[in-house]
């Protein structure tokens, strides 16, 4: 195993534990020979690139000089490495001003040892849970490796999880060919939307950092709010107190700066992952032939969960709200496609300033009249 972090891995979070605890955990994939593992992995590089063309084509956005990004196809355990790294990298400024905070005395050492053991397994098993279940991903913030190639000026790489994908359309009972090509169409959308879009990355990081530099950093006031967030959850509030039911464990621990970063953060994922959903949809009848029966077997399976207890840990981590990024995203691209075109929605990637807000998101003609307004003579 290849570590992670190096010295770091004895400070805030034990990042060589996290990796190890979720391979260790990661459920094993579906039972494939080694040649199919092959096809399946040469067949996912084909549709990347056809699916590049189909995506730039459709939205046009970007040309073949921008796409500069690496696409890895991974398993389980890699999905973890290259998370795993990302993390470390967007988390470091926070690390490092919690471990100031904490000082450097022998006791504050040993516990800060004991607490990144605790952390890094913990992380291991909720990464665990979610690297069976994720097909693909765009790593935004990912940092190259010796193992994990990342593309120039400021990394980003794209992750399709084949034993995952496999799975899926093994489960759905679907055409894997149409399946495959029809995964990668989304996550190759979220590729062409950073690479053609290039301040859209460092605006995403800026808005994580200065969500990240809210955080309280005194241990006994995050373990308070996180200790009030738990007795929420679990119907332990005093009574008469308003409740927090519609919100996740992450939004509940949140203070009130960190809610309106939020919110905008919110509207952007609601547009990254509704476009790639518009798009896929857009560009699939022409080119997958199943996209009527794997779309609505899919939305079946998004709707359902695997489980309860699926179900309630998408609950807790706030993964139900991303479902809702989804549908909310694609309604807000459609309504606003279908009434200034396509080109009159790619005014939507000028700056920071034309992205949507949260408001906007759920009421596309406020979008529209804000950014397409005429002059007044």
């Amino acid at each position: 195993m290849t570590s992670i972090g190096g010295a770091a891995s004895s400070g805030m979070v034990d990042w060589n534990l996290a990796v190890a605890t979720a391979t260790r955990l990661v459920r094993p994939g579906p039972d494939v020979s080694r040649d199919e593992a092959r096809a399946v992995v040469a067949e996912l590089h084909r549709h990347a690139r056809s699916a590049e063309e189909h995506v730039r084509g459709f939205t046009s956005l970007g040309t073949p000089e921008t796409h500069d990004t690496p696409l890895l196809v991974v398993d389980r355990p890699g999905w973890v490495r290259a998370n795993v790294a990302g993390f470390r990298e967007l988390l470091k400024p926070l690390l490092d001003k919690m471990q100031e905070r904490r000082g450097t005395s022998p006791g504050n050492v040993v516990m800060g040892a004991v607490g990144g053991k605790v952390t890094g397994v913990e992380l291991g098993m909720l990464l665990s849970f979610l690297a069976s279940r994720v097909l693909g991903q765009y790593e935004t913030f990912a940092p190259a490796t010796r193992d994990l190639p990342a593309g120039a000026n400021g990394g980003g790489r794209l992750l399709l999880v084949a034993p995952n994908i496999v799975h899926v359309e093994r489960e759905l009972d679907v055409e894997p060919h149409d399946f495959r090509l029809w995964v990668t169409l989304h996550e190759e959308t979220h590729r062409t939307q950073f690479t053609a879009v290039p301040w859209l990355r460092d605006h995403l990081e800026g808005e994580i950092q200065a969500f990240l530099a809210e955080t309280d950093v005194d241990p006994t006031t995050v373990l308070e709010r996180v200790r009030e967030a738990a007795q929420s959850l679990v119907g332990g509030r005093p009574e008469g107190e308003e409740g927090d039911e519609g919100r996740s464990l992450v939004e509940i621990v949140q203070t009130p700066a960190q809610r309106e970063i939020l919110g905008r953060l919110t509207a952007v994922m609601s547009l990254l992952e509704g476009h790639a959903d518009y798009v896929m949809d857009g560009v699939g009848p022409e080119v997958v032939p199943s996209v009527a029966e794997i779309r609505e077997k899919f939305q079946q399976r998004r709707a359902k969960g695997a489980s309860r207890l699926d179900m309630a840990l998408r609950k807790l981590l706030g993964l139900d709200a991303k479902l809702r990024q989804y549908r909310d995203g694609e309604r807000f691209v459609r309504a606003v496609v279908d009434e200034v075109g396509m080109e009159g929605f790619n005014r939507v990637w000028t700056s920071p300033n034309t992205l949507p807000t949260k408001a906007e998101i759920g009421k596309p003609a406020d979008w529209i009249t804000r950014v397409h307004r005429k002059p007044e003579a």
